[in-house]
């Protein structure tokens, strides 16, 4: 069955990282940059979008206010020009209604929502196809007061069969009870993607397959399903990556291939996703050593950076043929 998906979910998202000041505020004006830095490539901006307040934004340690002036500077730099989908977390459901009506308030695309925290029965108790209803009823929530685009970052518990992910049954539960579910961000192990693939092709109505982890985005073409992509990876490759992609799209595999493996692509990505208790660390370093942002400072108690990290990533850009700070100045502060 041929799906027509929605145009707001055939897009590929960055999930944007947020720049912190010497006094661990928000740099307003290092966060303008950043957007300009997405808006302004001519491809991202015609086949790109921005997620603002991510996990990757550290959406889990901002305040409210703080959220809400992510996104609005987002908007105010990026609004119109191309998507803008808002995070939406807070440590009750009554609260994630409360930031959900706010982003559509901002003038946000869509929300992203993440599966509700805190208690050990939620954060490593919880079973999703068991108990379903712990996520779904949120999303209800929010869709009930909203009712906007939704996209999914479905991250749980560890499982041999799906990796981080929720499991297919919950996923299709979820897309089947809300219309409003546009995209699923593929936060599973390869095993459990191959499965989410089936899954979602399966559905009577469509939803898209949204590329994440960006050591795999090459099997995603290689089987004709990156329908879109929701990665942290966008913040520090987008340049390779946006090349890989045309490449691949174009009918060029070899060009697409030089790019992946020898030009270094593939080798970066690898190291990044290699430990996801520093992966957002390293999405963050890869930024700043890309030049894209002036700090690597994460929000306490997310961890500092290994100079060994610094020093791989460095060599790892410079390996893709990347712009870089001057290796003088990559060196963990003091």
């Amino acid at each position: 069955m041929a799906l027509e998906l929605s145009a707001l979910a055939t897009r590929h998202y960055t999930t944007m990282v947020v720049p912190w000041n010497r006094d661990g505020e928000l740099d307003e004006a290092a966060l303008r940059r950043l957007v300009r830095y997405f808006a302004a490539h001519p491809r991202f901006r015609e086949r790109g979008g921005i997620i603002a307040n991510p996990d990757a934004g550290e959406i889990y340690y901002l305040s409210s206010a703080e959220k809400r002036r992510v996104l609005e500077i987002t908007l105010e730099e990026a609004g119109g020009v191309m998507p803008v989908i808002a995070g939406v977390f807070d440590m009750t459901t009554a609260g994630c209604v409360r930031e959900a009506r706010i982003a559509k308030e901002c003038g946000a695309d869509g929300v992203f929502l993440m599966p509700p925290i805190g208690t050990g029965d939620l954060l490593i108790s919880w079973d999703p196809v068991r108990y379903p209803e712990y996520w779904l009823d949120q999303i209800e929530a929010v869709d009930a007061a909203v009712g906007m685009p939704i996209i999914t970052h479905p991250v749980t518990a560890r499982s041999p069969q799906w990796g981080i992910g929720i499991p297919g049954e919950t996923a299709q539960l979820i897309c089947e009870r809300v219309p409003n579910v546009i995209g699923w961000k593929m936060t599973y192990n390869y095993e459990g993607m191959r499965r989410m693939w089936r899954m979602l092709r399966s559905l009577e109505r469509p939803v898209a397959i949204m590329a994440a982890s960006g050591h795999l985005f090459h099997e995603f073409l290689s089987h004709d399903l990156l329908d879109g992509s929701v990665s942290g990876s966008w913040n520090y490759a987008l340049e390779p990556m946006m090349q890989h992609i045309d490449c691949h799209q174009a009918g060029d595999l070899d060009g697409a291939r030089q790019i992946w493996r020898e030009g270094g692509l593939l080798a970066l990505h690898e190291y990044i996703y290699s430990d996801y208790a520093r992966l957002h660390l390293r999405y963050k370093l890869a930024t700043w050593l890309h030049g894209v942002i002036p700090h690597y400072r994460m929000r306490p108690p997310l961890p500092r950076p290994k100079q060994a990290e610094i020093d791989t990533i460095l060599r790892l850009l410079k390996t893709c043929d990347m712009q870089t700070i001057d290796a003088a100045q990559a060196v963990v502060e003091g």
